[in-house]
């Protein structure tokens, strides 16, 4: 069986990697809860596996340490921050913190941010809204990444562009996440570090010819992931990273129009209060109703059952909380350099 590991252990590591790294103490433990809560409901290319690299734009000064953003708008329901490229988790979790708050007063609150760094796994932040009764809406793009194609093109002008969404219940919230390409670039690369295919043609080859092959985003000049729906419906995913594009760079005000200033992202953050619409109580009776009618209908032939986005994810996270942390095999090798150099101990 694969090893497991502690999740307070896992935690304490990554603070520890990312104070000795030079992050404010508030920042890695942001930072690092982040990227462990992303391992924990299974978005393995998205949590811990992300700390080397940013272990690596720390040290070469592309992630800004210390310090706060930059306010650029501040009205009741409507904040516009630049980031200055601090570390991505700790704006975002701050933004919906805010967010949260407005939203209590206000109903709903809008937080964009431009020029933050990478914001990791978008799921990882879901719950902690939906905990709080509210309805949140979550996305970002990197203005600094070109590797979708519009459809019908072969060259990369947009990144995956993911939007998450999340709402309580009278039971588990529910929780989406959904690039709107095929695939993500991690687990592009991921896959094209251990020589292995897509399960299907998610990409095109430089030449715009559709592929299996995660290789060919590396080629020279490189191919691109499919949007949503591929070379038969991948209108639809195009259009929908239109969309998070215009919520991230455009209502931020800074993105691909500007000079590239490496990895980052630009944010949408968006959250409701039901309290402040319909009511509190017939907003989880609606959402509740249609949890419950999604369980119950029938499942065609193969499935075991009809599940809610996001289901499998609190079921496995709650399982790793009880019995440890299945890390992927590549994380602590990567890390293993960074903590000999920081002098942090590897969990064992």
């Amino acid at each position: 069986m694969p090893a497991r590991h502690s999740a307070e252990q896992l935690s304490a590591f990554a603070i520890a990697l990312l104070a000795r790294a030079g992050l404010d103490d508030d920042k890695a433990r942001v930072v690092a809860e982040i990227l462990l809560e992303a391992d924990l409901l299974g978005h393995t290319t998205h949590g811990l596996a992300l700390l080397a690299p940013y272990l690596g734009e720390i040290e070469k000064g592309s992630m800004t340490k210390t310090g706060e953003p930059h306010v650029i708008m501040d009205l009741p329901a409507a904040v516009t921050w630049d980031g200055r490229r601090l570390p991505g988790p700790w704006l975002t979790v701050r933004a919906l913190d805010l967010a949260v708050a407005r939203a209590k007063i206000n109903g709903s609150c809008t937080v964009v941010i431009r020029r933050s760094h990478h914001i990791a796994c978008l799921a990882a932040y879901l719950k902690r809204v939906t905990d709080q009764g509210m309805m949140v809406v979550l996305s970002c793009s990197d203005p600094c990444v070109a590797s979708v194609a519009p459809f019908g093109g072969r060259t990369g002008i947009m990144t995956p562009n993911p939007l998450a969404a999340a709402w309580p219940t009278e039971g588990d919230p529910v929780m989406i996440d959904v690039s709107m390409s095929i695939t993500t670039n991690a687990l592009t690369n991921r896959l094209n570090g251990e020589q292995k295919k897509f399960p299907g043609t998610w990409a095109l080859d430089p030449q715009g010819k559709p592929t299996d092959d995660p290789a060919v985003l590396s080629a020279s000049p490189p191919g691109t992931l499919l949007p949503i729906g591929g070379v038969d419906h991948g209108h639809k995913g195009y259009a929908l990273a239109l969309l998070v594009e215009a919520l991230t760079g455009g209502l931020a005000g800074h993105g691909r129009a500007d000079p590239k200033e490496g990895w980052g992202a630009s944010v949408f953050a968006q959250v409701f209060a039901p309290a402040h619409f319909g009511g509190e109580v017939d907003f989880r009776r609606q959402t509740q109703h249609l949890a419950a009618a999604c369980r119950a209908n029938p499942p065609r032939t193969g499935i075991e059952r009809v599940r809610l986005p996001g289901e499998a994810g609190l079921r496995r996270r709650a399982e790793q909380l009880a019995q440890g942390v299945e890390l992927h095999a590549g994380i602590l090798p990567a890390l293993t350099p960074w903590a000999e150099k920081l002098g942090v101990p590897i969990p064992r």
